[in-house]
């Protein structure tokens, strides 16, 4: 078996870009609604569809927590609709990404995200199952109902890629 150490680095919008979006309200587009009474920060991730019969669904997933070390050993992504995670709680998780490397994912990318940031995995993007860390978290997740397989699970076999520490 074959490790490999991965480096956490912080979520920032430029350093995910060629994955998705990054949810936050730092710097996004505020209008004043409700006579005033209201901040909406709007137009936060592109939520991509396609298929027969695809539409939104609004979900909560609750994710048991995990403590470094945490081993990667596959990664998942949705041909059919992008997937966005938004915590519900004030609490960090961590989102592996890949880039595509011919129908598989190529060397992961791990961010760590504040309680106060979503990522909006793009459709298609290799990316890690939800990783919660300190304590059991609720996330919205915005993904794709629908007809059609909108799953393809990747497993690395003998190479596991590990996360030892989160300190960046």
């Amino acid at each position: 078996m074959t490790v490999i150490s991965l480096e956490v680095r912080p979520l920032t919008r430029a350093a995910f870009e060629p994955f998705g979006d990054v949810i936050e309200t730092a710097s996004a587009d505020m209008r004043l609604i409700n006579g005033g009474t209201t901040q909406r920060f709007h137009d936060l991730a592109n939520i991509d569809l396609t298929g027969e019969n695809a539409r939104v669904l609004m979900n909560i997933f609750r994710g048991q927590a995990f403590t470094p070390p945490v081993d990667i050993n596959m990664l998942e992504r949705h041909p059919l609709g992008s997937q966005a995670f938004m915590p519900l709680q004030d609490r960090p998780f961590l989102a592996v990404v890949a880039e595509d490397a011919g129908d598989r994912p190529g060397q992961p990318l791990a961010f760590l995200c504040k309680g106060s940031q979503g990522v909006n995995y793009g459709r298609n993007v290799w990316h890690h199952p939800l990783i919660s860390l300190e304590q059991t978290s609720d996330f919205l997740v915005v993904d794709r109902g629908g007809e059609g397989n909108n799953l393809e699970e990747h497993f690395f076999g003998d190479l596991i890629y590990r996360i030892e520490k989160l300190v960046i």
